[in-house]
């Protein structure tokens, strides 16, 4: 089962940024572990901080890929052509947030893309990651809410 993991803006900055909020952990660490832990899904991974390459990566494999785990950082609040993207694609598509985003400022409170996502997971660090993964790894073709 292929899945991607895709983060958008300033993602790569995790361990060094704002490590009140995203912790000290790069990203990079954590999906080795990742990789460990579900020996039975093919995991690729993708980071970019240009909506347009993150566009692309959807079209790219939202039509052969099992899941998409996507972290779209600040353009979930903002980007009408990400949830397009997402609502073009046959892949189902599971939001992540690191923080709690009801937990911070107002503007994020809201999803651009979470209508087209067929769940969103949102406030356990990284582990929110892990979660999605669990939740794809038990999903079944043509189960209720699950797009493929």
């Amino acid at each position: 089962m292929e899945i991607l993991i895709l983060n958008g803006p300033n993602l790569n900055l995790l361990g060094t940024r704002e490590k009140s909020v995203y912790g000290s952990r790069s990203f990079e660490d954590y999906y080795k572990e990742l990789e460990e832990d579900f020996p039975d899904l093919k995991l690729s991974y993708f980071q970019s901080n240009t909506e347009g390459a993150l566009i692309d990566k959807l079209h790219e494999v939202g039509f052969s890929f099992k899941g998409i785990v996507f972290n779209a950082g600040a353009y979930t609040h903002t980007s009408v052509a990400l949830s397009d993207a997402i609502k073009a694609i046959d892949t189902p598509v599971i939001e992540v947030h690191i923080s709690n985003v009801y937990a911070r400022e107002a503007f994020r409170h809201k999803s651009m893309i979470a209508p087209y996502c067929t769940g969103s997971i949102s406030g356990f660090g990284l582990e929110s990651y892990r979660l999605a993964l669990q939740f794809l790894e038990r999903q079944k073709p043509k189960q209720v809410g699950f797009r493929v």
